[in-house]
């Protein structure tokens, strides 16, 4: 479906408004255990937990929360557009409107790893960064993440 690291389902992409942070973190997890069959309350503790040792938005308006958890068998994600920037308490000061969330299983340690660099690669190159905010609907957001995946796992 996508690369070899993460998995990316195209219901688990879509634009929101959210108010706050914690809106954020609560709609991601909502998302996760919808789209994936997971348990949305223990995937909000487990993102929670992870943003108390700092926070997760790493700069130029993209937040990458991301958790472990038990029984799960390979990495997914899910990407949230925001419809208005939101404090997420970045690095930069900056607010987050683009963001994607990152599970992994609970003894996945390299390929969480991977996974974040290869996410956060992505976003980090201007042109792919401009197409996700311009993109217009969670259909375009989708073919947009997934052939920018399909082309770097070439």
């Amino acid at each position: 479906m996508m690369n070899t690291l993460y998995s990316l389902h195209p219901d688990a992409v879509a634009t929101i408004d959210a108010g706050s942070k914690q809106a954020i973190l609560e709609a991601l997890a909502e998302r996760f255990a919808q789209v994936y069959d997971l348990d949305g309350v223990e995937i909000l503790e487990r993102i929670e937990e992870r943003e108390k040792l700092g926070s997760t938005g790493f700069g130029r308006g993209v937040a990458i929360p991301h958790a472990r958890i038990p029984g799960l068998r390979r990495p997914v994600t899910a990407f949230l557009r925001l419809e208005h920037s939101v404090d997420f308490a970045a690095a930069d000061g900056m607010p987050v409107d683009l963001v994607f969330g990152l599970l992994s299983p609970e003894n996945a340690g390299a390929s969480h790893l991977q996974a974040l660099a290869a996410i956060s690669r992505m976003v980090r190159e201007e042109a792919i960064h401009a197409a996700l905010a311009e993109a217009t609907d969670a259909e375009a957001l989708y073919a947009l993440l997934t052939n920018v995946t399909d082309r770097d796992a070439a």
